[in-house]
């Protein structure tokens, strides 16, 4: 009837009704194929759980053992999983570890002995007497013979950029002695004056200051370095300032005794000269402490 009859000719309520069943329908399809694919399972309705037969019981009991299976595989998968993502975390982080520990073994530094630095072969001044045949020079012979390639390396070493705080002055009222001092202790700088051993401290600061100046040529500066004695004071003069030591030791020593010129910790200026007067073959070794 309502059917039958083309669309156009049906009222609101009649085309409401065939939508109705044409839902109907659709949903009635999908279920049955939902049973046939073992989607949705049939239960009696009026008959209670506990009446169910054998048959209700297989219907039901398959399904379930097969989700219960699945999801304690899926458990186990996601707890190996998180202690694997464990077990990967720590063996990382020992592994940092024994890097870091080589790193800082193969830093780390062997503790060495300090010992002091020692820029000569013998002791500056050194030079023959002017009253031999010759007349002044350089004195090799007082040089060891396994040591007299290394004199011309030490005499090649740079002197130090002049500076306000370089000592330009020495003061030693007890023997009459006021010389300019230079900086370098070689043959040529000792013709000018007192030198300054390269590389040790400037007047004031922490160390041996090493002046030199010789005692029967070029003015015979030091000449009575040698009657000094303990108490005897020395000022060293820079552009700025002036430092006053006091004589604490006065040593009289072979030329090759150049531990004498090891670095202290305290400031001290230590004078040295050839000795004695005329014949130059030991230095007369004077060492004095800061006072101001």
């Amino acid at each position: 009837m309502a059917k039958k009859r083309p669309p156009e000719q049906l009222s609101e309520k009649e085309l409401q009704n065939l939508l109705i069943e044409k839902r109907t329908q659709q949903r009635q399809e999908r279920l049955a194929q939902y049973r046939q694919t073992g989607r949705i399972i049939d239960v009696d309705v009026n008959t209670p759980p506990n009446q169910h037969g054998s048959e209700g019981k297989q219907i039901h009991s398959a399904p379930n053992r097969a989700k219960s299976f699945w999801e304690k595989f899926l458990f186990m998968v996601e707890v190996l999983a998180v202690g694997g993502l464990l077990f990967i975390l720590y063996t990382g982080f020992n592994v940092i570890q024994d890097l870091n520990r080589e790193v800082a073994t193969v830093l780390e530094q062997p503790t060495m002995t300090a010992t002091p630095l020692i820029m000569a072969v013998v002791l500056p001044s050194g030079h023959t007497p002017p009253n031999v045949p010759g007349g002044v020079q350089p004195n090799t012979a007082e040089i060891p013979e396994h040591l007299r390639p290394l004199v011309q390396s030490l005499a090649d070493l740079p002197l130090p950029t002049p500076g306000p705080e370089q000592a330009v002055r020495i003061q030693i009222p007890d023997i009459s002695v006021d010389a300019p001092v230079i900086q370098g202790d070689g043959w040529e700088q000792l013709k000018k004056g007192v030198g300054q051993h390269a590389g040790t401290p400037n007047p004031g600061q922490a160390g041996n200051m090493i002046l030199s100046a010789h005692n029967d040529v070029f003015g015979e500066i030091f000449r009575d370095l040698d009657k000094l004695a303990v108490g005897n004071e020395i000022t060293v003069f820079t552009s700025q300032k002036s430092y006053r030591y006091t004589i604490q030791e006065i040593r009289f020593v072979e030329p090759t005794a150049v531990e004498v010129m090891a670095n202290t910790q305290e400031p001290v200026v230590t004078l040295i000269s050839c000795y004695p007067y005329l014949v130059d073959n030991q230095r007369v070794v004077v060492k004095a402490i800061l006072q101001n």
